[in-house]
């Protein structure tokens, strides 16, 4: 079989199981296993698959018609122009994030103290460290597999991060700046069959959705010194509510962005 063939075939299965992306996903799983790039397959479509390199696209495939996301099955997802290391145990970075970090870069103080509450990949606190190079990031998780992909993860792109498995705040320290991207879906909120490869514990958030942010808000109100700004990531239907717990917590919106809210203390 050759690539044309290939692509051609596998397209036309994935578009069958209402898969939206299903070209783009094939040329992916393509470009992965026989180590060209995009270009190159397209400029040769004719060129032969070995058996072997056709028995792993099969398996690829068989993996992502069931709806499984690709960044599962491929290791890895972009964020932020990086490539961090994903598994079933964290959720995939989504570009939506990609706002908070645009965001944390405008505040202003200069080597900020920066906590990633609910790292799951790392992929925010290792982007802040690198995008904040003066800045003294940590990063927490109560799940122990999350905090193993995240440290893979700072390693990778050689960025001093601490992690401390705990939940939510528990034992941290004094910081400037939370970047809190929580569990958030409602808990009888539709998902789609790609989400629910996903962990269960990483995407929903009580009733509302918004369980988890309430708690963390608790936990500020117990500090001695409490963040001067609190980013964090919600449905934009969310908003209203959760600004107002923040409120209830002397917290104010400063801005918000798509699915991203800054509060600030008042």
């Amino acid at each position: 079989m050759n690539i044309r063939d290939w692509l051609t075939e596998a397209t036309q299965n994935l578009q069958e199981a209402e898969i939206t992306t299903a070209k783009l996903d094939v040329l992916v799983l393509l470009e992965d296993v026989l180590n060209k790039n995009r270009a190159q397959l397209l400029a040769h479509p004719k060129l032969r698959i070995t058996p072997e390199q056709e028995r792993i696209l099969n398996q690829l495939f068989t993996r992502r018609a069931k709806h499984e996301p690709l960044a599962y099955i491929r290791g890895k997802s972009e964020f932020y122009g990086r490539e961090f290391i994903v598994n079933n145990h964290v959720l995939q970075p989504r570009p939506e994030s990609e706002t908070m970090i645009d965001m944390l870069k405008k505040l202003p103080i200069s080597s900020p103290r920066i906590a990633d509450i609910g790292t799951g990949s790392g992929a925010l606190a290792v982007t802040a460290k690198l995008e904040i190079p003066t800045s003294n990031v940590c990063a927490t998780d109560v799940d122990s597999n999350c905090i193993t992909v995240a440290k893979k993860n700072a390693r990778k792109h050689e960025a001093k991060v601490e992690f401390i498995q705990t939940n939510l705040l528990d034992g941290l320290k004094y910081q400037d700046i939370l970047l809190c991207n929580l569990p958030y879906v409602p808990d009888k909120f539709p998902i789609n069959k790609s989400a629910e490869f996903e962990p269960r514990l990483a995407l929903f958030g009580g009733a509302d959705g918004l369980d988890l942010y309430r708690k963390l808000f608790d936990q500020i109100e117990n500090m001695d010194m409490k963040p001067v700004f609190v980013l964090t990531e919600s449905l934009p239907l969310q908003h209203a509510e959760l600004a107002k717990v923040a409120q209830k917590h002397c917290y104010k919106l400063q801005m918000e962005q798509d699915f991203i809210q800054l509060f600030s203390i008042n």
